[in-house]
């Protein structure tokens, strides 16, 4: 795994917008996924290493929109129907020949033009007679006729380097000549849940502890970013023997991944393990949920630690370890999209950070959708996630949001 230098890191005291986190990122972390050349069917989810070029026209030739009957428009009669013989006919895989003068080609979709044809008629429009076929007025020189690199004119750029490669970029790619493609390694993320009250989901609860949900949480989202989850376990808060258990796992992932122990309570000292083994780059967003969060390098190694609380989790991994995960992997960052919705709700924040607010949509008295706040805020409200629609940004210099007001509302449902 790629080792990363750290003598440029370091933090300050005040909270980082999430912006400057992000760019912070991009321009502190390089690319560390290496190459790999695997056929399409294997490439759904990966990241493209390299641009794609068309290795051909797409189509490769003219051919035919429609079913219907090729013609060179110059033989039609402007001010009337006019009456041509049918030529041959032309189904879709056959050469085309040269078509006549004054002839029509009987032709399906997908068949080439035949030299000379310009205009295809759709089946629909014209009426047969006998081994002649009469064409209405009207219908435009070129009308469903489709040209060579009408799509991609061959050597232009079919998939960018850094795209997510999705099954509709495939079969572009297989449709512009290739076969194979170069792609990014998958990242390999080691994940640990920190705290001496966590538990193993299934196993019985002692006095005093809680099952741990942050691992599953943060294993399934990140497999569905695409990357290697080594699930590592609960790390104790135990200052001794932290930095060893972070040491051992920067050895060979790509990212280590933690939930809580970053925040400055007596036992929180996943933080002060970090330092020992290399150095932060940043240490609290101006974010709510999810104020403590710790990023630098452990060994040489790209280190995460978020918060403790779930929604938290949540809504870290999505706006700062995301964007990470584009930068180490060779991904182009597309920060999430987001949709105007009406607040339904009142509330009011405090200025100069940036608010996520849980919310289900609904539709108001005048039957538009606005969005209304999950009635309880706590970021350790698992429900809030699990039966909520999505969120909400509450912007950093807002200090209060009216019913009425316009938010961006990011869905679940299309965040991962």
């Amino acid at each position: 795994m790629a080792q990363l230098t750290d003598d440029c890191f370091a933090f300050g005291t005040k909270p980082m917008r999430i912006e400057e986190a992000v760019a912070l990122i991009a321009e502190r972390f390089p690319v560390v996924a290496g190459t790999e050349t695997v056929p399409l069917g294997l490439a759904d989810g990966r990241i493209a290493a390299e641009d794609v070029f068309a290795g051909h026209d797409l189509p490769p030739f003219a051919n035919a929109a429609v079913d219907g009957y090729a013609v060179r428009f110059a033989d039609l009669n402007p001010e009337s129907e006019s009456v041509l013989p049918v030529g041959g006919r032309l189904p879709a895989g056959a050469a085309a020949g040269a078509i006549p003068a004054g002839t029509a080609i009987r032709i399906f979709t997908g068949a080439p033009m035949p030299p000379g044809a310009d205009t295809v008629f759709m089946q629909e429009d014209v009426r047969r007679e006998g081994d002649r076929v009469v064409l209405p007025t009207g219908l435009k020189p070129g009308a469903n006729a489709r040209p060579a690199g009408e799509d991609l004119e061959k050597g232009s750029l079919a998939i960018p380097a850094g795209q997510r490669l999705r099954p509709q970029d495939l079969a572009l790619a297989a449709a512009t000549g290739h076969a194979r493609i170069a792609v990014r390694r998958r990242l390999r993320v080691a994940l640990f849940s920190t705290g001496d009250e966590l538990t193993e989901p299934g196993a019985a609860l002692r006095p005093g502890a809680i099952h741990d949900s942050n691992r599953v949480l943060l294993a399934t989202l990140l497999t569905r970013l695409g990357v290697t989850v080594d699930d590592l376990g609960i790390l104790r808060d135990d200052p001794a023997t932290l930095p060893a258990h972070l040491a051992e796992a920067a050895r060979d992932h790509d990212l280590i991944l933690t939930s809580g122990g970053v925040s400055t309570g007596e036992e929180d000292h996943v933080k002060a393990a970090v330092e020992a083994l290399g150095a932060l780059m940043l240490w609290r967003l101006a974010i709510k949920p999810g104020r403590p969060v710790a990023a630098g390098l452990v060994a040489g190694t790209p280190f995460v630690g978020l918060p403790g609380n779930p929604v938290a989790v949540y809504v870290t991994l999505l706006f700062v370890v995301r964007p990470l995960l584009a930068r180490l992997g060779g991904a182009r960052h597309e920060p999430p999209l987001a949709w105007p919705v009406r607040a339904g709700f009142g509330y009011r924040k405090k200025a100069g950070r940036r608010e996520f607010v849980r919310v289900s949509l609904v539709r108001g008295e005048d039957g538009t959708v606005e969005a209304q706040k999950f009635p309880r805020d706590g970021a350790g409200v698992l429900t809030s996630l699990s039966e909520s629609d999505g969120l909400v940004e509450l912007p950093d210099d807002a200090i209060a949001i009216a019913p009425g007001d316009t938010l961006a509302y990011y869905p679940h449902s299309l965040l991962w």
